[in-house]
């Protein structure tokens, strides 16, 4: 299913005297007043051109190009592709409007993730970085020919502005995942180091290395306001820029002659298409009728039901559109029906209980989408992080220490989603979840729904879905019937994309389809996912509004996990008390990607396990 990720960048020698006269007045070592409190400590400086979590690197200091990429692709052609409804904004970093698809294609990091490894990272706009071995800071070295679209260079105020800038002015995402960041100082022109407030966060330097970096030069010149949505073009470091568009309609990206990362080995092989463009669609339906009409030329199909039933057209059948399911590696992390537990409604475990118990997963899963999905029962699906079984070693003791204060059921039983034989028969879980709102204290009403006789709670609640995803209705509509049987009265409402974003922005919803993403390696997003100072806090990705002192000491666990082994073993911790919560009815997943494009296009013949690389790695044929 389709869901809205809420919130995922010539004057040379004008620049050449300035730089150079500030080279000679910085000491020889820019580190060399920064680091005697290192030196003090006999900690080793690391100065390498790539850092990675946990491990090892696989790229060594001399690699050429990544190993899933063709270094030798042509560059040209256009790449077309479908756009999400409808957009208003070009500035997608702060809390207003629907951004435009494919804004990230304008700006490039200090740092580039690779794709087949499970957290690394190597020199993109820093061609080097220092830190010391407790990682309580990190130095970056940004290249001397890093240039934004109007030819001024990419300076170390850039980066100090745009860290301070969206901390300040831009989702409330970016104050959680960079909180630990103390301090960040422009050493000069072309040095920048980050310090932190602690020692041991491993992730914390990767996480400022992957921060998109904006031009100060741009932003500050006026009628240029960042705190406002805006439709001009921006100024960018990346790979394309913004040609031509029709708001809400149609936009354009044009790739930047001579651009000054094409022979990095980080982008070696990558960004072939000379031109990248987006048609928005309102329908789905429409939009895959398009496709086969030629109109655009790849699609990424989020739903079994057409994916199974409507590629039936001429250029499927013939092999003009080649239709594709490709397996990855991702982690599948967690899509659900959530609920907002700052509404009363939802703050009783025992309604939470029997919510679940009304779905009838197996039935939909036939009748919606022939049997496609596997039904998720983790916030970490499909990765080594998701809790199985009972805990045991050193996941038990960690949860031990919180015995009381987390429900017993996490050291008793494993999570699972109530299930069904899939007959549409759902009666032994119904009357499971009546039982649960009655052993609570929950009575029938003359109007046949359940209220809570000492708090007057009625269980009634909306369920808001933006048109995009009106798909999720008919997975919703036998759900509501059976929600209707133990009492609980569902509506549904379907809104525009703007109102919906709006409307998640500050919380106003009772019951969403919300989707937490997770790598590899998880990190510092928790904070944003599940930290009690994001409840309140509107635009945080706290949809579930959860404020647990457990639930916050162990992602801080997670955070300072010093090894691989006790990252994993915290993120299950994590998992189990989230699971039993019961703060969401799970949906599903697939660990693949399906996909429908036309054969116009080649690609590498290694596959990168965590990203389909269609934008960025693929190319047109020749004719």
């Amino acid at each position: 299913m389709r869901f809205i990720a809420l919130f995922i960048v010539t004057a040379f020698a004008l620049f050449t005297a300035p730089l150079a006269a500030a080279a000679q007045d910085a000491p020889k070592d820019p580190l060399q007043a920064a680091s005697i409190q290192d030196k003090n400590t006999a900690q080793h400086i690391n100065k390498v051109n790539a850092i990675a979590m946990h491990g090892d690197l696989k790229y060594g200091k001399n690699f050429t190009h990544f190993d899933y990429v063709n270094p030798n692709a042509p560059k040209g052609g256009t790449l077309r592709l479908s756009g999400a409804e409808t957009f208003d904004t070009f500035n997608a970093f702060i809390p207003k409007g629907v951004a435009a698809d494919g804004l990230g294609l304008l700006y490039i990091s200090l740092l580039e993730q690779s794709q087949d490894e499970a957290f690394s990272m190597y020199g993109s706009l820093a061609h080097s970085i220092e830190y010391p071995n407790d990682r309580s800071w990190i130095v970056f070295h940004i290249r001397d020919d890093a240039r934004w679209h109007d030819g001024q260079h990419v300076l170390a105020d850039d980066v100090v502005w745009t860290f301070n800038t969206l901390i300040e002015q831009g989702r409330p995402f970016y104050k959680a995942y960079y909180a630990n960041v103390k301090d960040v100082t422009a050493i000069d022109d072309l040095t920048v180091k980050f310090t932190f407030d602690q020692a041991g966060n491993r992730e914390l330097p990767l996480i400022v290395g992957s921060l998109p970096i904006l031009p100060k030069h741009y932003w500050e010149k006026e009628g240029n306001d960042f705190t406002k949505t805006t439709l001009t073009p921006p100024v960018g470091s990346g790979p394309y820029t913004i040609d031509t568009f029709t708001a809400g309609r149609t936009i354009t990206y044009k790739r930047v002659n001579n651009w000054w990362g094409d022979d990095l080995p980080v982008y070696k092989g990558r960004y072939n298409f000379e031109n990248i463009i987006y048609e928005y669609y309102r329908d789905q339906n429409v939009s895959l009728e398009a496709l086969f009409a030629g109109e655009y030329d790849f699609r990424q199909e989020y739903t079994a039901k057409l994916w199974a039933t409507a590629y039936e057209a001429p250029a499927v059948k013939d092999g003009r559109i080649i239709k594709s399911k490709i397996h990855n590696k991702l982690p599948q992390g967690m899509q659900g029906f959530a609920m907002n537990i700052r509404r009363p409604v939802f703050q009783d475990l025992a309604v939470r209980k029997a919510m679940n118990y009304a779905f009838d997963f197996e039935w939909s899963n036939k009748q919606f989408a022939f049997d496609a999905y596997t039904r998720t029962r983790s916030y970490f699906a499909n990765s080594e992080m998701e809790a199985t079984g009972l805990p045991a070693g050193k996941e038990l003791k960690i949860l031990q220490a919180y015995k009381g204060n987390i429900p017993d059921e996490v050291f008793t039983t494993e999570f699972n989603p109530p299930a069904t034989d899939g007959s549409g028969t759902n009666r032994d879980n119904l009357r499971t979840a009546k039982k649960l709102l009655k052993d609570a204290g929950y009575v029938l009403g003359e109007d046949k729904v359940m209220y809570h006789p000492d708090t007057g709670v009625r269980l009634e609640f909306e369920f808001l879905v933006s048109n995009i995803n009106a798909g999720f209705e008919r997975w919703f509509q036998p759900y509501k019937k059976n929600l209707e049987r133990i009492g609980i009265k569902a509506n549904i409402r379907i809104v525009d994309a703007s109102q919906y974003v709006n409307r998640i922005l500050a919380f106003d919803y009772d019951f969403i389809v919300a989707s937490w993403g997770q790598s590899n390696s998880p990190g510092n997003e928790q904070r944003e996912y599940w930290g009690a100072d994001k409840a309140d806090q509107p635009g945080s990705r706290n949809y579930i509004g959860i404020k647990d002192p457990v639930v916050d000491e162990l992602v801080n666990k997670i955070v300072q996990a010093p090894t691989r082994e006790e990252l994993v073993i915290n993120t299950r911790a994590l998992d189990r008390v989230l699971q039993a919560g019961w703060y969401i009815v799970p949906n599903w997943h697939l660990p693949a990607w399906r996909i429908a494009y036309w054969d116009k296009f080649d690609k590498p013949d290694i596959q990168a396990p965590y990203s389909l690389g269609h934008v960025d790695t693929w190319w047109m044929k020749a004719k």
